[in-house]
């Protein structure tokens, strides 16, 4: 914490690169022990206390978690966590997604020859990875990021360990997570915008593109009855960050979708209620469905904030992003007309019996979700 604030307070590029070797020196020690739980107690604290420390510290220890140096026969190497994530959404059932043999082997010549630099060593893991799969801590992606290296130069055989995945079976819309890491000699480029190269060199953009449309050919078959968004190859944490983002209106479009197939109610017959929910600023937004008849609220959504703006209950500074007119376009694009913004920030309300999510109705009450009777709320299994 203390290393943090004083590379806030640093006045000059020497001081950023002293301070910043300490506290990297500070992180490798504690991410490769057993004290690898004090990085996220330190940042509990900086958080409480509103410290600009904090947004230092979760940079840096996010840098020193998801890529290592390593040595081998002599030669040191860079590993990095890269992460592809996968969105879909469906009104039926969400699939597994289970990758076989062939397919870890295909992705991994994509990743080679349209995503990565050339001789870049990768170990890829065998299966996609879902959220409630992800490293829970700094110190797990370091475990992680140690395994897939050490496998990728040939020094173990074994793939990192992942728990079991625990998939709620009415999820309509889900992030997968094609995941390995990558190996080059220290000092290296990873990806291939890096390179410059004297005719046409790739972009992002082009990589982007490049990726998409072949990792599509590669697993398109194993999500029918899906739509599904192919992301580009990224560093772990940027691309957890960018699924986080794309998949909360793939959840709020697939909710309404199945609402409308499910209940056979037409966009036009739902009403939506938005009310910020969190304990001293918005943690999350709740989205209640209503029908025209009543105020019940018969289905619900949940939108994260991500961030300290999105946290923020009254917005609308020039250039900044409004969550509530954000979630008001979404709902109006899906055609429901009538949306309702209320005021108040409300606590993170759970059914104590079964754990759900209470949504406002139209009169700001507070309700659990309940579909009418004759509606069979299991999505169709498609697969």
């Amino acid at each position: 914490m203390a290393l943090a604030d004083a590379l806030v307070h640093s006045g000059s590029q020497p001081e950023d690169s002293w301070w910043g070797k300490l506290l990297g020196d500070a992180l490798d020690k504690a991410l490769s022990t057993r004290q690898g739980q004090a990085v996220e107690t330190a940042l509990d604290q900086l958080l409480d206390s509103r410290s600009p420390a904090y947004e230092v510290l979760v940079e840096h220890a996010e840098a020193h978690s998801e890529s290592i140096l390593l040595s081998h026969e002599g030669q040191t190497y860079e590993a990095l966590l890269v992460s592809a994530p996968l969105l879909a959404w469906t009104r039926y059932q969400l699939p597994p997604g289970q990758l076989d043999a062939t397919h870890i082997e295909q992705l991994s010549a994509l990743l080679r020859t349209a995503v990565l630099q050339a001789d870049t060593r990768l170990a890829l893991l065998p299966e996609l990875i879902r959220f409630d799969q992800l490293p829970q801590s700094f110190r797990e992606t370091r475990n992680w990021v140690q395994a897939a290296a050490q496998q990728a130069l040939g020094i173990r055989r074994e793939a990192p360990i992942v728990r079991p995945a625990d998939i709620p079976d009415d999820l309509l819309a889900d992030a997968y997570f094609l995941m390995g890491v990558a190996v080059v000699p220290q000092g290296q480029p990873v990806f291939q915008w890096q390179t410059r190269q004297p005719d046409q060199p790739p972009t992002r953009d082009t990589v982007a593109a490049q990726w998409a449309q072949g990792c599509a050919g590669i697993v398109e078959a194993l999500f029918t009855g899906c739509q599904v968004e192919y992301l580009p190859p990224e560093a772990f944490y940027s691309s957890t960050r960018q699924a986080d983002q794309g998949i909360r209106p793939l959840t709020l479009k697939s909710a309404i979708t199945w609402l409308q197939t499910a209940a056979h109610l037409p966009a036009n017959e739902l009403r939506a209620a938005i009310v910020a929910c969190g304990e001293q600023s918005a943690e999350e937004y709740r989205i209640g469905f209503c029908t025209r008849q009543n105020n019940d609220v018969i289905y619900g959504c949940v939108w994260p904030s991500l961030n300290r703006e999105e946290a923020a209950l009254e917005q609308g500074a020039e250039g900044q992003v409004d969550t509530w007119d954000t979630l008001a376009a979404l709902l109006r694009e899906s055609g429901i007309q009538d949306v309702r913004r209320l005021p108040g920030l409300q606590p993170l309300e759970f059914c104590e019996d079964c754990g759900t999510p209470y949504f406002p109705n139209m009169l700001g009450e507070m309700q659990h979700p309940e579909l009418p009777e004759e509606i069979d709320p299991a999505p169709v299994q498609f697969h």
